[in-house]
């Protein structure tokens, strides 16, 4: 049994032709099911159904094969354990610091400068600011980024940047662009070696699938 580990919504749907160009389609769709493993049209494939977040780890330790995950989950994450063996470029977005309107970021990130940073890729931020010889408090949050510098939270945010709509409409301004973000097929490594026969024609599979849509 082959087990992918995916999440709901944007990732879920875009991942949806690659996985059929394997001769991969849910038997369900998780946006309407309650189910958390669905089955597929190949009586050797099963999906799970997780949080995004949690993708890396269920396929680290070898509870799924295969998932995909946005490349600000596995940095994040670390990538112990993982192959990546393709950038699927689907669920694409950028990673970038966002002020609010008027603050002066330039001189913020003065070298030995200090900031208030808020974010949920903590790991990102860090490095990011101390490639810059910025000082940063970091502060935790797992949803409304764009609140933390309107009641004084924060000096800045790092978040992932699509639209832009709702920056826009919280009247905060992107400043840099620390990443271009995508997503990633990530393979359990144990499980290449173990599996490879029923593993490696669902890889090379989904990357001619990613090739051929340039």
């Amino acid at each position: 049994m082959i087990t992918i580990a995916l999440s709901k919504g944007r990732i879920f749907d875009e991942t949806l032709p690659l996985l059929a160009a394997a001769g991969i389609r849910p038997s369900e769709d998780p946006e309407s099911s309650r189910k958390l493993i669905i089955s597929t049209d190949r009586a050797d494939v099963r999906l799970v159904i997780v949080r995004a977040s949690d993708v890396p780890t269920y396929v680290q330790y070898g509870a799924a094969d295969l998932g995909v995950a946005g490349k600000d989950v596995l940095i994040e994450h670390g990538g112990d354990g993982l192959y990546q063996p393709v950038d699927l470029a689907i669920a694409r977005c950028r990673m970038m610091v966002a002020v609010p309107e008027g603050f002066d970021y330039r001189s913020a990130v003065q070298q030995g400068a200090r900031l208030r940073v808020a974010t949920k890729y903590m790991q990102t931020a860090r490095e990011h600011f101390a490639s810059k010889g910025v000082h940063v408090d970091l502060i935790k949050l797992y949803g409304s980024m764009e609140l933390a510098p309107l009641v004084g939270l924060a000096d800045v945010i790092v978040d992932l940047v699509s639209t832009g709509n709702t920056l826009k409409a919280n009247r905060l301004l992107a400043v840099e662009e620390i990443m271009p973000i995508s997503s990633r097929l990530v393979v359990n490594q144990a499980a290449l070696k173990l599996k490879r026969e029923a593993l490696q024609p669902v890889i090379e599979a989904i990357a001619a699938a990613v090739g051929k849509r340039g």
